[in-house]
Formats: structure tokens, C-alpha cells, sequence
């Protein structure tokens, strides 16, 4: 063999490691970008020189496309199969500002009603990694102009959102920024993701994924700007995460975008995450046609600064089933609230039904050592007339109510709302201060303490039709001459001791 031709094979012969036992095992490449003419700055759109590196790196057969320092402007990418992207420290990959540079010819674009249009994307493609201490920025300012809402008046700030005062531009924007589709061990590590032009990060119908340390910051005035989504995913760990941003901080889903029917939800848990947003800090739901089963949230953090009402998160556990699904089995535990408007929002009902799922409802929810300060709203749980949330417990929770009440608020009727959207401000002010529950059956509730301002004359809880429920523990602020701490309507069953 000649000297040169030696020296042409030499790179592939020394990825192969010798054969053991029949198996042959390939050593993984190591692809820098700048080899591809990428320019780090900020200026130069390097979409087809990043995409290269990640080709290259696949035929390969796995390995590395590292980013190293600088900014690099780019439009859609897509990850392949054991590819590694590596966002080394002081590197940016910076999101265009033009949407035609997200067009794509295949992936999610195949599929009707679906936006094509991400900043990152991959489908079909197992053990992919996005790594490394560098950053995400979509740029998302670029793509929203003023919504042009009137502001609500004074009396309803506490129900104001800020990110209402934004929407997105008629022309379009990537979203979600980062989308993940039937990836098996997708692995999320350490980046810093900022200014979502829309949602930030979905992985869906995806299994066994990790998502660790990940730090996101989206301005709060970012319209549909959710932090993480997780869609009809199983065997979930979502880790050490911060994420401050316009709309629902970390949202579980039940749908399936890319296909008929939806996949059940399973085996998901967030744990150590500090979440701030002026909508919902971990949520089940708003779509809910399939199954939420096995779902865990610990030891984590839900907060806001001292900021206006409108930029505080409006609840900051959700648990709601709305479109025919259910949910069986969620654990939520060591949860502490700063200025959350609303602690717990629980709802079932029927705004529709897409598929005909015979375990519909919402069950089998314990929510245990809750503490949150400088609450607006009572928490509530509810359903509707013959749909009963069912087998729910709250134990060792401690809520602060500072919003100082008003005679209005005082024995105010509750509409049903039956198929509106969930949220816990849907129902107006509620007339408890702490908790209020209807259409519900087996409520446990265990050493619950409610403060609320000196001048409210509202019960601290109130059953409305609530059948077999027993309070073992019930702590309150004083009420006025004539007030129950806890009022009753309708219901059946009920202990206290």
C-alpha cells in the first residue's frame, strides 16, 4: 500500500476498535463547525455550515458537533441519531430574526395543522444530546408586536396577565423553539435558552429523557413563551432547572400533535426546579384528550419578586383535565410559593371530547407539605354536577391570603363554566379565603392552616356539594362574628376533628 493511501484509510481504521466477541464497537467524531466555515459573528447566517457539521457527524455514527465561542446566527438545524450538539462556554447560537430562514421541507412541516418552524429539530432520531455552559437566543422580541387590550380595571388587577399585552406577528415565528419527536434517551444538559419567540422546549411522544440543569429566561411579557411542554412522553426526569418566562413555566400535555391518538403520559418527575412566570408554575393539562399517570413534582420552588399582580404566577400547582382525559396518580410534595396569586387549581370538566376514554376523570392527587406567602386567591378544587373530582388529599399546607377582601366577595355565587378555559381566575374572586371545593368526593384534608387579611369576612373553606370527606386539622385566621371557618352546601358525609 502506498504511503498516501495508508494515510487516507488511517482515520477510519483507527475508529474501529478491535471486535470482541462478535461485536463491533465505533469510536465517536469530534466536529468543530468553524471546520465548516461557520463565522462567530452574529452576522453571517451559518444555518448550512452547522447543519453539515451534524450530517457529518451522523454517517459518521454518532458523536460530537461542537460550538465553540462566538455568536453564531443560524435558522432551522436539525439534530440526527447519536449526535451530540455542545454548546462550549461563551458560545451563542443565536436565532434569526428572518422567519423564512425556519422553512423546511420535511419533519414536522408533513404534518397538517403542525409549524413547521423551529429552531432546532429532531424526529426519529434516538440518543440525541444538547449540551454544554453556552446559549439559545431566539430573538423573540423580533417576532410579537402589541396586542392592542385594554387594560382591566383596577378593582380586577389581581387577574391581570402581562404576557396579554403581546402577541405574535401575523407573519409567523418558530415555535416550539426547540422541538423533540419520538426520540428515545434524549438528553438535555446545562444550556442557558433565552427569548423564546414562542413556546421554548417540547419533547414529544419521546421516552426516557433527562433534562438537567437546564436554565431558561424568557421576558415575561412573552405571549405563549411556556418554559418546558412535555407531550404524550413516558419515563421523564426533569431536574436543577430555573425557568422564568411569559407563560406556563413547566406544562405537561396529553395530545399528540403528530398523530391520531394521544399516548398516555407517564412516569414523569420534576424535582429541585425554581419556577417564575405570570401563568402557571408546573401544570397538567390545558390539553387533556389522553392520560396523566404517575406524575411527581418536588421540592421545588414557585415564585415571583415584588412585582404587579399581572406579573405574578397565576397558579402555581394545575392539575386539570378539560378534553375527555384523566388523571390517575400525582404526587406533588416540599413546594414553596412566593406572591403565587393562586397555591392549587384543580378542575374537571368538558370543554370537549376527543376520544372516548372510559377511566375519564381526575383522581388520586395527593399534595402534601405546601407552603406559600402572599397568596391573592383561594386554592380550589372542582368539578362539575355528576363529574366529581375523586380521591384527593392535601396534607400540611400553609397559605398566606394578603389581598385585602371586599363585602362583594362575601357568599358570591360561582358559575360553572363548564367548557370555558381553566384557569384559576375562570371563576372570578372566589368567596373563601383559603379553599374552595364543589363537586368533589373523597377529600382528605390534613393540618391545613389559612391566614387571610383582618378585614375579611369570607369562611376560610367552603363544600359545595362535596360527598365522604374528612379534615382532620384545620387552622385559620379569625373571622367575623357569625362567619364559619369552614361553610357547607350541599354535602354529605363530612368529618372533622
Amino acid at each position: 500500500m502506498l504511503r498516501r493511501d495508508f494515510l487516507t484509510t488511517l482515520p477510519f481504521a483507527l475508529s474501529v476498535v478491535t471486535a470482541r466477541r462478535g461485536f463491533l464497537q465505533l469510536a465517536q467524531a469530534t466536529k468543530s463547525i468553524l471546520e465548516y466555515g461557520a463565522k462567530p459573528d452574529g452576522r453571517t447566517l451559518n444555518t448550512r455550515a452547522i447543519q453539515r457539521a451534524i450530517d457529518d457527524v451522523f454517517r459518521f455514527g454518532g458523536g460530537t458537533v461542537n460550538i465553540p465561542p462566538g455568536t453564531f446566527l443560524t435558522g432551522r438545524i436539525e439534530l440526527k441519531a447519536k449526535v451530540t450538539l455542545n454548546l462550549q462556554s461563551g458560545s451563542t447560537l443565536l436565532g434569526s430574526t428572518s422567519i423564512n430562514d425556519y422553512n423546511a421541507e420535511h419533519g414536522s412541516s408533513a404534518y397538517p395543522g403542525i409549524n413547521p418552524r423551529h429552531l432546532i429539530f429532531a424526529q426519529d432520531a434516538d440518543d440525541v444530546t444538547l449540551t454544554g455552559a453556552g446559549r439559545i437566543d431566539g430573538q423573540g422580541p423580533s417576532f410579537w408586536e402589541p396586542s392592542g387590550r385594554a387594560p382591566l380595571p383596577p378593582e380586577e388587577e389581581w387577574a391581570d396577565v402581562a404576557s396579554h399585552s403581546m402577541a405574535p406577528k401575523k407573519s409567523g415565528r418558530p415555535s416550539p423553539m426547540l422541538e423533540f419527536v419520538n426520540c428515545q434517551r434524549l438528553k438535555i444538559y446545562g444550556v442557558h435558552i433565552e427569548n423564546a419567540p414562542g413556546w421554548t422546549m417540547r419533547a414529544v411522544n419521546s421516552d426516557n429523557v433527562e433534562i438537567r440543569g437546564v436554565n431558561i429566561k424568557n421576558p415575561t411579557v412573552g405571549p405563549n413563551t411556556d418554559g418546558m411542554d412535555i407531550t404524550g412522553c413516558q419515563n421523564v426526569l426533569i431536574t436543577d432547572c430555573v425557568v422564568d418566562t411569559g407563560d406556563d413555566a413547566i406544562c405537561l400535555k396529553s395530545e399528540n400533535p403528530y398523530g391520531p391518538e394521544p399516548r398516555r403520559l407517564k412516569n414523569i418527575e420534576v424535582t429541585n426546579c425554581t419556577l417564575t412566570t405570570c401563568c402557571n408554575g408546573f401544570k397538567l393539562g390545558t390539553s387533556s384528550e389522553g392520560g396523566f399517570e404517575n406524575i411527581k413534582f418536588s421540592n421545588s420552588v414557585v415564585r415571583n419578586g415584588p412585582v404587579p399582580f399581572a406579573d405574578r404566577v397565576i397558579s402555581g400547582i394545575a392539575l386539570e383535565v378539560v378534553d375527555g382525559g384523566w388523571i390517575d396518580g400525582v404526587e406533588v410534595t416540599g413546594i414553596r410559593m412566593e406572591r403565587t396569586r393562586t397555591p392549587i387549581f384543580i378542575r374537571l370538566e368538558n370543554r370537549k371530547h376527543a376520544h372516548d376514554n372510559p377511566q375519564h376523570g381526575l383522581r388520586n392527587v395527593n399534595i402534601e407539605n405546601v407552603q406559600a406567602t402572599e397568596s391573592l386567591l383561594a386554592s380550589s378544587i372542582t368539578g362539575l354536577p355528576g363529574l366529581n373530582v375523586q380521591d384527593v388529599t392535601l396534607s400540611h399546607i400553609q397559605v398566606q391570603n394578603v389581598l385585602p377582601g371586599r363585602p362583594d366577595w362575601v357568599g358570591r355565587a360561582v358559575p360553572e363554566k363548564e367548557s370555558a378555559y381553566p384557569e384559576a381566575r375562570m371563576f372570578g374572586m372566589l368567596p373563601a379565603t383559603g379553599l374552595y371545593v364543589r363537586h368533589a368526593q373523597k377529600l382528605r384534608l390534613n393540618d391545613l392552616a389559612f391566614t387571610a387579611t383582618a378585614e375579611d369576612a369570607r369562611p376560610a373553606v367552603i363544600f359545595d356539594d362535596v360527598d365522604d370527606a374528612q379534615v382532620n386539622g384545620l387552622t385559620s385566621a379569625p373571622v367575623r362574628r357569625g362567619t364559619p371557618i369552614l361553610q357547607q352546601i350541599g354535602s354529605r358525609d363530612v368529618r372533622m376533628s
